[in-house]
């Protein structure tokens, strides 16, 4: 019976000191290491965000390129059958690319009969890609400009 009353007492001292004005420390986060966290992923994303955007920037360029020196091989091949270059994609049974497609104008196909016979072809950005640089390939395969090729 002795053991009893003594986990009484105990149990009701217990109370009495919670009730003074010390609560018990309850487990979870506090507000500082809570705001600690947003603080570092924010820097992590102000960082990692610019990157990622030039490269899929990049990945559209690469896809426009690879489209532009296509419809170059493909206006070759042209002039060697018609003695002529195609003024449109259209006469090259060519069809873009959808990533070509949603981030460049049409394709501009200047066309000069010569002679020699010669072309330029242009990507011009659009959309998301607005603030990059048109692409141009010629007859000789020249591309403008080069630092981007």
């Amino acid at each position: 019976m002795g053991l009893f009353l003594a986990a009484g007492r105990e149990l009701a001292t217990s109370r009495c000191s919670q009730a003074q004005g010390s609560a018990p420390r309850t487990r979870g986060f506090t507000l500082i290491e809570l705001m600690i966290v947003v603080a570092i992923v924010a820097i992590l994303g102000a960082i990692a965000y610019p990157a990622y955007t030039s490269h899929v920037r990049r990945g559209y360029r690469a896809a426009a390129q690879s489209y532009l020196m296509d419809l170059a091989q493909k206006q070759t091949q042209y002039l060697l059958d018609n003695r002529a270059y195609a003024s449109n994609a259209g006469a090259l049974n060519a069809t873009p690319p959808a990533d070509v497609n949603n981030n460049y104008e049409p394709i501009d196909f200047s066309v000069q009969a010569g002679p020699p016979p010669t072309f330029i072809l242009t990507a011009t950005p659009k959309g998301t890609m607005a603030g990059d640089v048109e692409l141009k390939i010629n007859q000789a395969g020249q591309k403008t400009p080069s630092d981007k090729w």
